[in-house]
């Protein structure tokens, strides 16, 4: 269950078994409807004492200490729930399952207040105010605005935390179809390229001082057209914008992409070159239920932009060179 409305405290004695425990994990075990990352923002804010002095979630414990919790009521969120449509193509009382559509913004942020995925979740899912926070309550990882596809959401602090470990573990599978410009030189592989933020902007780069590990393996699924092909696209890590950071540092970017897209060929058609958004989306995506243990797996169809573009794509290619 997610952490209730109104105020809760725990009291818990550290026995035999405890000595030596980091604090905030020996909690997490005795709290089982508390995630770990949860506790530990109530134990930063001063929430936890031990002997009535204020813990620190690294403390080790010691046989015989008392240690108490306070969980204060939720915050109120200024998010209000919308009834946006969304397509949940699962759910149950741990997690749903979403196909994300493009151009929605996951949560809200500098400027953003309305129209998101969270506030949508909230309206289609009532009950997920709370769990993981305010401002992003049930939020595992994220997708771009541009980008559409399967995303999970976590519905209590129990499946938040289980489902974050996954993705920390990169246990995780995850499989992205792209549309990208050029011809790849080889049918599969791997982009291994470090990736950080650019200096004093928002974008990515392969290029940056500070940086960190990246992996990316690709698979070309079909040849369309002479400007550009369907791939697969497998992140083995999760570092912000990196399929489409990867693909074009290869000189493959994704077509549409506004920010790593120069990639465009004058020769190409009007509606490829003016594709409206990054032409990735999320397709499928693999992991251990939370609660059951159970392998799921989940997949989203290509939305009717993409199949268009697909379809447009494939028509050129099938007619002859000298009438393209």
């Amino acid at each position: 269950m997610a952490v209730p409305s109104g105020e809760r405290e725990y009291r818990l004695r550290a026995d035999d078994t405890a000595a030596g425990r980091r604090l905030d994990s020996w909690i997490a075990e005795k709290v089982a409807e508390m995630s770990r990352a949860a506790i530990q923002r109530l134990i930063r804010r001063g929430e936890c004492v031990i002997d009535g002095t204020i813990a620190r979630s690294a403390h080790r414990l010691k046989p015989g200490e008392i240690v108490q919790l306070r969980v204060p009521p939720v915050e109120p969120s200024e998010i209000e729930p919308e009834d946006l449509p969304i397509t949940v193509l699962y759910q149950d009382d741990a997690i749903a399952v979403i196909d994300k559509p493009a151009g929605m913004v996951v949560h809200p942020g500098a400027g953003v207040r309305r129209g998101t995925l969270v506030s949508t979740l909230l309206h289609h899912l009532p009950g997920l105010r709370g769990v993981g926070g305010v401002e992003r309550p049930g939020i595992v990882h994220r997708l771009d605005k541009g980008t559409s596809g399967v995303m999970i959401v976590a519905k209590t602090d129990q499946a938040l935390a289980s489902l974050q470990a996954q993705f920390q573990a990169r246990t995780v599978k995850k499989t992205y179809a792209a549309v990208v410009w050029g011809h790849l030189p080889h049918a599969e592989g791997t982009i291994a390229l470090r990736i950080g933020r650019s200096r004093g902007r928002a974008t990515m780069t392969t290029r940056a001082r500070r940086s960190k590990e990246a992996l990316t393996r690709y698979e070309v699924r079909e040849r369309l057209a002479p400007w550009c092909e369907l791939v697969n696209a497998y992140p083995a890590t999760g570092r912000t914008h990196q399929i489409r950071v990867h693909l074009a540092a290869v000189g493959h970017p994704v077509v549409g992409d506004p920010a790593y897209g120069r990639g465009t060929r004058k020769d190409a058609p009007r509606f490829l070159r003016e594709f409206a958004r990054p032409a990735l989306h999320a397709r499928r995506i693999e992991f251990l239920h939370p609660v059951t243990g159970m392998w799921m797996s989940f997949e989203a169809e290509l939305p009717a932009d993409l199949e268009a573009l697909i379809a447009a794509l494939r028509n050129i290619a099938s007619q002859p060179a000298s009438r393209r």
